[in-house]
């Protein structure tokens, strides 16, 4: 198991960034969280096995085709127990 962190940075709020990236963790079995932060970036948190969380990850080095992901800092996180991925923020 993984729980990763990450900030994508670039032209990712207001082109649904956070609903696809829910979308994409559900269907790679991820759980955790995503928000948008004040200063115009996204984090991720993301939770799950090793692979499907580097999958997650890889998908938000792109985003929706919306988007427009210039940088994406990760790191290793502490696990949240999170059972689902959600939208905050």
């Amino acid at each position: 198991m993984k729980a990763v962190q990450a900030r994508v940075t670039g032209q990712v709020q207001g082109v649904a960034f956070r609903w696809h990236t829910q979308e994409r963790a559900q269907q790679l079995g991820v759980v955790g969280w995503v928000r948008n932060e004040v200063d115009g970036s996204v984090l991720v948190h993301a939770e799950g096995e090793d692979a499907a969380v580097d999958a997650l990850v890889e998908w938000c080095r792109h985003g929706p085709p919306s988007a427009r992901v210039r940088d994406l800092a990760a790191r290793d996180a502490a696990a949240s127990g999170a059972s689902s991925f959600e939208v905050t923020g």
